[in-house]
């Protein structure tokens, strides 16, 4: 009896040893899973042309979507002021009021600087790029006892290419400013047709989310509207916080470089600001030029930019980041930084910024399918 209590106990170790590496399989299969979507969809995209059909669709109805957004980023707020008795439509002009005013303050003050730090940093530009070049003839030089290289040829291609680079850059800079800010004017109709119609959809937000649930099928509508909660608390989640993070990084990178002595400070405090959006690889992305540009100045100038970047991305990384996005995605590292390679491959820029989300979505997605269907799901049963 006692034999049959020992293999008994024997037993159920194996099984509880079996499920925890069915467990951690399982992990791995919803990473794997991910990626082969992530990677799917943007060759769909690519070899069907989806995404300039989209592109279409959205510049038709870009007024239409600015207002869904807005609304949606502001339904929050309007619900907030409607649990203490404030009517919606009272608590839709209010938080209009203050938005409005936030983008009057900043048009108004920050706006104006950061123009004026640009043509300030375009002005300075080829000093900048002398120092480097300097700098490299410097490095170069060490290499002159080689025989096999041409270090008056090599130097000479080299100035000729940081003189090229300089000249279209400073040509560039100016033509892509005036180009942001005409096509800001251009799109202020746009902008306001979308604030509109984004105050009017805040008035019964809830509304619209019944009247779209309405269009799907009643036998699949439970479903939907669970798919639909998930995925919409982890973006909204996921915006909410790299915005407050990103913020806070402009705000503290702007002040520390102008403690520094660093030119341009608002320039390069947006830069890494814009740049924390995209995880992991974005810190450094925004710190190199003014790193770059702090050693232009001087050593020590340098040195003290390059200590304070680390500090700052030391403080956002252990504190702020934690504190604001806790467990907001729960997604895999590696997941991430599969999904920014992808995305970057595909869509640039914009897709390292906005891989994150939709990698969060597929991930709801494929949760919701596994939950639903019992794909791959180890169960444990009792054993007593």
């Amino acid at each position: 009896m006692r034999n049959l209590f020992n293999n008994e106990k024997v037993d159920t170790k194996s099984l509880n040893e079996v499920i925890k590496l069915g467990s951690k399989i399982l992990k791995i299969l919803y990473v794997l899973l991910v990626i082969v979507g992530i990677y799917s969809i943007t060759l769909i995209f690519k070899e069907w042309q989806i995404l300039p059909f989209l592109l279409l669709i959205i510049k038709i109805l870009s007024p239409f979507f600015i207002g869904i957004i807005i609304a949606w980023l502001l339904d929050p707020c309007v619900k907030f002021l409607h649990r203490r008795g404030i009517s919606r439509v009272v608590g839709t002009a209010l938080v209009y009021i203050v938005m409005l005013l936030i983008l009057y303050l900043v048009i108004t003050t920050i706006f104006p600087l950061l123009l004026g730090q640009v043509n300030d940093f375009i002005t300075i530009l080829p000093n900048i790029f002398g120092s480097i070049t300097d700098w490299l003839n410097g490095f170069v030089n060490r290499f002159s006892d080689l025989s096999f290289i041409d270090i008056e040829t090599f130097k000479a291609d080299l100035v000729l290419s940081v003189n090229n680079f300089v000249s279209s850059l400073t040509t560039d800079i100016p033509m892509t400013v005036i180009g942001f800010v005409k096509a800001m004017f251009s799109t202020i109709g746009i902008v306001a047709v979308g604030l509109m119609i984004g105050f009017y959809l805040l008035f019964d937000f809830d509304n619209v989310g019944k009247v779209l649930m309405s269009m799907i099928p009643k036998a699949f509508r439970k479903d939907a509207l669970a798919l639909f909660t998930n995925a919409n608390d982890s973006v909204f989640n996921y915006i909410k916080g790299t915005f407050l993070v990103s913020t806070l990084v402009f705000i503290l990178s702007s002040v520390v470089f102008t403690i520094t002595g660093l030119q341009a400070p608002l320039l390069f405090g947006l830069i890494c600001g814009i740049t924390n959006v995209i995880p992991y690889i974005g810190p450094y992305l925004g710190a190199f030029p003014a790193v770059l540009v702090a050693f232009t100045q001087d050593i020590a100038t340098g040195i003290v930019v390059l200590v304070a970047v680390v500090i700052i991305q030391f403080i956002e990384g252990n504190f702020i980041q934690p504190l604001v996005m806790s467990k907001t995605m729960k997604l895999h590292p590696v997941t991430i930084l599969i999904g920014l390679l992808l995305f970057g491959y595909f869509f640039g820029i914009v897709g390292m910024i906005i891989a994150t989300p939709l990698i969060a979505v597929i991930k709801s997605v494929l949760l919701f399918a596994e939950q639903k269907f019992e794909i791959l799901r180890f169960k444990e049963e009792d054993h007593e």
